[in-house]
């Protein structure tokens, strides 16, 4: 096998319309970009970000005291970081050379259930990774691509026969999400893993760090696994 650049593609949702029951939009969800962003640079990769129109809003409820540290606020407050540069300059997914990137990583927000099942542009650069033998990870509400991803081997989805992971059902109902999400005709993650034919697995409670390999498939579950899932992602890419 071909040795693979050292490149990432780190996935953001384009979508950003009301959601919450307040009224409130959902988009990006700042930390589970910035923290694979960091852990992925700190281990040699070169890092792109890209979304399907290359456009993006950002989740209100994201950047707030309980998902932010006060170095994730540092960086989101200053525009001139690497991160804060390379999200106001985002790329769009079909202008990009998939075969660039050795590494696909998705991050979330509840906005990537309205756009990543259909994210063609998206899809097609992790197709691409994963079918030259490379990384394909996903974080939270990332998951909703995975089953759209296809092995070219087997015509199936790249979790058939995996174990996935992804934001848990028991945490929308804490939130008080899931029947919003049913109104709007949305796919929990783990229904859209299960139907897809993998085996869905969660920790014992829907906010701990918990991220799961399978192989070059690599998932976690909430924004506080977004760090933990991406180590697992490098640790994947370095024994290939």
């Amino acid at each position: 096998m071909p040795s693979l650049p050292k490149r990432a593609l780190l996935a953001i949702t384009s979508y950003h319309g009301p959601f919450y029951p307040n009224g409130d939009p959902t988009g990006l969800f700042y930390t589970e970009a910035l923290h694979p962003y960091n852990v992925l640079v700190e281990a040699g990769f070169i890092v792109d970000l890209a979304s399907e129109t290359g456009s993006f809003g950002m989740d209100p409820h994201s950047i707030s005291k309980d998902y932010m540290s006060q170095n994730d606020f540092t960086v989101h407050n200053n525009p001139e970081s690497d991160f804060s540069k390379k999200l106001a300059n985002l790329h769009k997914a079909s202008d990009l050379n998939p075969e660039d990137y050795g590494l696909f990583f998705a991050s979330a927000g509840h906005a990537t259930l309205f756009d990543y099942p259909t994210a063609k542009g998206l899809i097609n650069i992790a197709e691409s990774v994963w079918n030259r033998g490379g990384i394909v990870s996903a974080v939270c509400h990332g998951p909703a691509i995975l089953p759209a991803i296809k092995d070219k081997q087997t015509g199936k989805s790249i979790v058939c026969g995996k174990k996935v992971t992804g934001f848990t059902d028991e945490g929308e109902e804490m939130l008080k999400l899931m029947d919003v999400i049913n109104k709007l005709d949305l796919v929990p993650i783990s229904k859209g893993a299960r139907d897809a034919g993998a085996t869905y697995v969660k920790p014992d409670g829907p906010f701990d760090d918990y991220s799961v390999a399978d192989g070059r498939l690599v998932t976690g579950t909430n924004p506080a696994s977004a760090h933990s899932t991406a180590v697992k992602a490098v640790q994947a890419f370095n024994s290939l």
